[in-house]
């Protein structure tokens, strides 16, 4: 794994001081040969040891291990081999090939947080859901945009889902609720206590919790029986949202595909639904 991208996708669970480590390498990681730990601390202001600490928790032996990785991830980036750093300047490629660069870091750093067993783990518990019960799903604001989408491609695949934007109706929907269904929440940031009070009370009613939320230590994600985690950072608050919103969908879209691929019959039942929708569409 690429050190650039490991520092990225665990950067939500840092400390504040080991996040300036992990900002300062990774928008001057071309720089990074050029400072030796102590400089590295001078710069940000802090003590060498945190330096030294942050470089080992990682997994790495010491500052220079890693000074090297990150060496060795840019040479090959020069070469094509693998996405190239993120910078922060402005001008016309930043704009463009960067913010394309950018999400897909920001994918790839939640594809190494989501194990494929997490995933079929989450899906076999929805398509366990969809055989014998249902699946609940909810999301407040903006959440609410892939908790729609979602449900609706499970509804293609012939799941009953019952989805909801109101935590009070859902609250009532969730009273009909028991041992095999599955509740899906969405939130960023997963501190909702409507969110989380729905979610206990589901788990009261014996059925699992699937939440998902930013790869961060939040409320709604202690309450999980499962977890689908998104990793996007950027600085530039206009950036972030479109990066966590590139790697969620993508996210989203792995779980689906793995409906589709390991159900015949939900893949026949997809088809079907498409053709349905495309008669009634039609003049």
């Amino acid at each position: 794994m690429s050190p650039l991208v490991k520092i990225r996708s665990e950067r939500d669970q840092m400390s504040a001081v080991e996040r300036r480590i992990a900002d300062f390498i990774l928008e001057n990681a071309q720089l990074l040969r050029d400072y030796s730990s102590q400089q590295l601390a001078n710069a940000l202001g802090i003590s060498q040891s945190s330096v030294v600490k942050f470089t080992q928790k990682l997994g790495f032996k010491g500052y220079p291990d890693l000074k090297y990785s990150v060496g060795e991830a840019i040479a090959r980036a020069d070469n094509g081999d693998v996405p190239a750093v993120a910078q922060t300047g402005g001008g016309e490629e930043e704009g463009a090939g960067a913010l394309w660069r950018r999400k897909s870091e920001a994918e790839e750093a939640t594809r190494l947080i989501n194990p494929p067993q997490t995933l079929h783990a989450i899906a076999a518990a929805i398509e366990q859901a969809g055989r014998a019960g249902k699946v609940f799903i909810i999301g407040l604001g903006e959440d609410d945009i892939y908790a729609r989408n979602f449900a609706l491609r499970l509804s293609l695949l012939g799941i009953l889902t019952v989805h909801n934007f109101d935590t009070a109706r859902m609250t009532a929907n969730v009273s009909a609720a028991g041992a095999g269904d599955v509740l899906i929440v969405f939130s960023e940031h997963g501190n909702h206590p409507a969110l989380c009070k729905i979610a206990r009370y589901f788990r009261e009613r014996r059925g699992q919790v699937i939440t998902v939320t930013r790869h961060t230590a939040n409320p709604l994600r202690t309450l999980a029986d499962m977890a689908l985690l998104v990793s996007a950072h950027d600085e530039r608050p206009y950036i972030q949202p479109l990066l966590y919103q590139s790697a969620l969908q993508h996210l989203l879209d792995n779980v689906f595909v793995h409906l589709c691929e390991e159900h015949d019959d939900r893949h026949a039942q997809l088809l079907a639904n498409l053709d349905r929708i495309q008669l009634m569409l039609e003049p």
